[in-house]
């Protein structure tokens, strides 16, 4: 018998728990001439605005150690684009559909959301309150609890749709903010986000992105990625989306174990384009060999006592 893939986020059914994170593969096209869409778990679109906005100048990505620096500031068509000329073809795709939404106000988060709910096609929304290349927004809101608060009160009234929060490693008690998610109405949480860094040109003497700083991804981060779940999923009943450095399916299985229901590839994506189903392939090898039916048997299963 094959063993069962799938597994819930919240009352969201996936066929398997294997995710395409959001900003790595855009809204679908160009990494939909490497694999079938509608065989991953779903894609997380790239963030979404209210009004487009055009992100940061380059250089805004360069390589580290078991790594990479990103600020890319979140460029994207904005809602009213994305509904007209893209989710159309994620819908032709048969593409489970979360969109990651963003603002730089409460009272965008807001309108955005509402406009999405209102759509066909999407699944879910995912909150960012966390990305570290933007100057207004993100995470200065992930970093303040009274303000994520806010966010997840405001996006949960606006929409009837799943809302994850996807939050930041760079606060002293990431499982403070994770509660607070659940308080206000969360489905779910996504994470990590990337981790505020920056890389200097020593011939130059610059920074290597032209914001300074940005977020660093790649399996540099995956051993903290990894600790921050288990940590949360200790704390909260909501499901987790874990990320940071997947890039095998022993990766993957971490996060699993950790407590997350389901994982999102990044950097990966840039690596090899259909490294998520690789992912699910190994997946469903690994369940054989262990002699396990089902996902859910390796949520949370860490041994530690």
């Amino acid at each position: 018998m094959e063993p069962d893939l799938s597994v819930s986020l919240g009352n969201i059914r996936l066929k398997n728990p294997v995710l395409l994170a959001s900003g790595t593969a855009g809204y679908g096209e160009e990494i939909s001439k490497y694999i079938d869409l509608s065989k991953i778990g779903a894609i997380i679109v790239k963030g979404i605005t209210v009004r487009p906005t055009p992100g940061n100048p380059p250089p805004r990505i360069c390589e580290t150690p078991s790594g990479m620096l990103n600020s890319i500031g979140l460029p994207n068509i904005g809602v009213d684009s994305f509904l007209s000329h893209r989710l159309p073809f994620l819908k032709e795709r048969r593409a489970t559909v979360i969109v990651n939404i963003f603002g730089t106000t409460v009272e965008e988060y807001e309108e955005v959301a509402y406009r999405l709910d209102r759509a066909q096609g999407i699944s879910a929304l995912e909150i960012n309150i966390s990305c570290p290349n933007i100057k207004k927004g993100g995470i200065m809101f992930g970093r303040d609890i009274a303000a994520t608060r806010e966010i997840v009160k405001r996006v949960r009234s606006a929409t009837e749709l799943p809302i994850f929060v996807k939050l930041s490693p760079a606060v002293t008690d990431i499982t403070l903010f994770a509660r607070i998610c659940e308080e206000e109405g969360a489905s779910g949480l996504s994470l990590i986000n990337t981790i505020p860094a920056m890389a200097i040109d020593i011939h130059t003497w610059r920074p290597k992105l032209s914001t300074i700083s940005g977020g660093l991804s790649g399996p540099a981060i995956r051993p903290i990625a990894v600790k921050i779940v288990w940590e949360v999923y200790r704390k909260v009943g909501i499901p987790i989306i874990g990320m940071g450095g997947i890039i095998s399916v022993s990766d993957a299985i971490e996060f699993f174990l950790a407590g997350a229901s389901a994982v999102a590839v990044g950097t990966g994506n840039f690596i090899k384009p259909d490294l998520s189903l690789d992912i699910i392939d190994g997946l469903r090898e690994y369940l054989k060999k262990k002699n396990i039916n089902n996902m859910e048997s390796l949520i949370g299963a860490l041994r530690y006592e």
